[in-house]
């Protein structure tokens, strides 16, 4: 059963390759496509430095629910693995535990939520744990969202109302140890906080279409 790794990555030039380092050295990974939504840095770049890591580069940014799409038109592996890229410690082990409850058939996806990491995402994922950028999950689950590349950040909330309404098994997997940059050590204080707000945002406009379609 093929695996393929897809990260989705807006200007991660600092993390990816430490990420990327960590995938291209796990023995379940068939796949690693990395796709570059739009940077202006040198994440593309970085990334080509990694042997049998295909690259993907949207011509500007177009947010997280349309580059998860695009990785996966550019491959037919039956499991999918989805990464943030700006992550900090990641290991193999972690990898593991997000793929395992999938590759033994007993949930369709799973969740993966930071433990012990840093207090701030730690606390964020206990509030809104199907928010996580980090999952596994079967190809056929992804092929009944239509509209993904529309979601922008609201790609996490078109997710969990899929699998809600279709009442489909899922795992949440502790990441131990593993935490991510927050926006505001990315970008500064101010412009971080103005990313974080324009996200949140994003991911409730899109929520509430859904509930205004639903009634």
């Amino acid at each position: 059963m093929d695996i393929a790794a897809i990260i989705p990555a807006y200007n991660e030039a600092k993390t990816i390759g430490s990420v990327l380092t960590v995938l291209t050295g796990c023995h379940r990974i068939d796949e690693i496509i990395v796709v570059s939504d739009g940077s202006t840095d040198n994440t593309a770049e970085i990334a080509r430095q990694f042997a049998g890591v295909a690259v993907v580069e949207l011509p500007e940014n177009r947010g997280k629910g349309a580059a998860m799409k695009a990785g996966m038109e550019h491959t037919d592996a039956e499991i999918v693995l989805f990464l943030d890229a700006d992550l900090i410690g990641l290991t193999e082990a972690h990898i593991d535990n997000l793929l395992e409850p999938v590759l033994q058939d007993r949930v369709m996806m799973t969740l993966g939520l930071f433990e012990k990491g840093r207090v701030a995402t730690d606390l964020a994922q206990k509030v809104a744990p199907h928010l996580t950028g980090q999952r596994a999950l079967q190809r056929d689950l992804f092929s009944g969202l239509s509209d993904l590349d529309l979601t922008r950040f609201g790609a996490e909330v078109a997710l969990h109302r899929y699998v809600e309404e279709h009442q489909i098994p899922v795992a949440l997997v502790s990441l131990t140890d593993l935490s991510h940059l927050m926006k505001e050590e990315k970008l500064g204080l101010w412009k971080g906080l103005a990313a974080r707000g324009k996200m949140y945002w994003e991911i409730i406009k899109y929520a509430a279409n859904i509930d205004l379609n639903l009634k």
